[in-house]
């Protein structure tokens, strides 16, 4: 059914809470998992240190993230390639997605409120929309 599984990790609990369902459809469908991280860069930087410094603090950010990831992954057995980039985090999963030729992607839910999501709408709710594969919520 699905050969090729992507997960979207932001660091949070939730996410990691994906990330165990991830890996055991992984262990159970004999497949690899690919992961990526996005950190949020800023919209229009000031100069290019204001870029260096936030690449630095992603990868401060990042780098227990995709540590511990490959440590479940391992524990399980999974094959885990990680990826960690800058952007907009719905483009860059949609993006990662489609040029790994992924058929499912694991993304957390996380919750805001109900005007929250009608005014802004929540990353779930777009990648759910966006993406070019099934994707699988877990909350």
């Amino acid at each position: 059914m699905f050969t090729k599984l992507a997960h979207a990790n932001d660091g949070s609990e939730r996410a990691f809470a994906a990330l165990a369902v991830a890996l055991d459809l992984a262990k159970r469908l004999a497949s690899g998992l690919h992961m990526i991280c996005v950190e949020e860069m800023p919209s229009f930087p000031a100069t290019i240190d204001e870029l260096v410094e936030e690449k630095a603090e992603a990868d401060h950010v990042f780098g227990p993230v995709v540590r511990r990831a490959r440590a479940l992954a391992q524990a399980q057995g999974v094959p885990l390639a990680a990826k960690v980039v800058s952007g907009h985090p719905v483009q860059r999963i949609v993006n990662f997605v489609e040029e790994e030729r992924c058929d499912l992607l694991v993304i957390g839910f996380m919750g805001h409120s109900a005007l929250y999501e009608r005014i802004i709408g929540g990353t779930a709710d777009r990648l759910v929309r966006l993406a070019p594969c099934a994707v699988l919520v877990v909350k």
